[in-house]
């Protein structure tokens, strides 16, 4: 069995990327017909997440954002990106953030083979797993698009599909307030946020985040990981 496989055969039996809990339970998700959208659970909990890092740049520039409010994220990386950063993957572990999946090299995974996106996919967790000795958990396909075969994919190498309620299109900069009013008009009970580290210029979602955050604090909303 090639190594890369053997590593993806032992991703259940590891704990999640990010989650510094060892002893972590076997995880053996299901095969979904769809990526979550909301979180359920706890009143006035929401998610923020983050794609396409990580990135010298801004990655650092967020988690000191995060730091400072004590909020914890989730990290959607692009596996070519973390292969070139690790130490970033460790920062971003470090400050009790999830690492997850979000494909080696960004394609629309509904336009590839099968073979395709069990490459892009198994490739990202590789890495990952390489880095922080841990698999993740939840993956995030580029554009939010999946169909059948990418969820199987998804799901065989141990991870769960996350999608998003609240886009802030901060990756075509739309500016600050565009980007705050995204999430300050739109977020309620179970939003998850997207918005981007990596990618580009990302330093009006550095500004928008360190805003937004104190007031959403302010109004009793609680930032959590996902879990399952």
């Amino acid at each position: 069995m090639p190594a890369a496989a053997a590593r993806r055969g032992a991703y259940r039996l590891r704990p999640i990327a990010g989650d510094s809990a060892l002893g972590t339970p076997a995880f053996h998700p299901q095969v979904r017909t769809h990526a979550e959208l909301t979180l359920p659970g706890r009143a006035r909990a929401v998610a923020l997440t983050f794609d396409d890092g990580p990135d010298p740049d801004f990655t650092p520039q967020v988690l000191a954002v995060l730091r400072t409010y004590r909020v914890q994220a989730t990290f959607f990386v692009i596996g070519e990106n973390a292969a070139a950063f690790p130490r970033l993957l460790h920062d971003i572990a470090a400050g009790g953030h999830v690492v997850a999946n979000h494909s080696y090299t960004h394609p629309q995974l509904t336009t590839l083979s099968l073979g395709k996106v069990k490459d892009e996919l198994g490739r990202t967790s590789d890495v990952i797993e390489r880095v922080l000795d841990a698999p993740p958990r939840w993956c995030r396909a580029p554009y939010g698009e999946w169909d059948a075969p990418s969820l199987r994919v998804c799901a065989r190498l141990g991870m769960e599909p996350l999608g998003w309620s609240i886009d802030t299109n901060d990756w075509a900069r739309p500016g600050i307030g565009s980007i705050k009013r995204a999430v300050t008009r739109g977020i309620e009970p179970g939003s998850i946020i997207l918005q981007h580290d990596g990618g580009g210029d990302r330093s009006q979602t550095v500004r928008a985040v360190s805003d937004y955050l104190p007031r959403l604090l302010d109004k009793g909303y609680e930032f959590v990981r996902p879990h399952v």
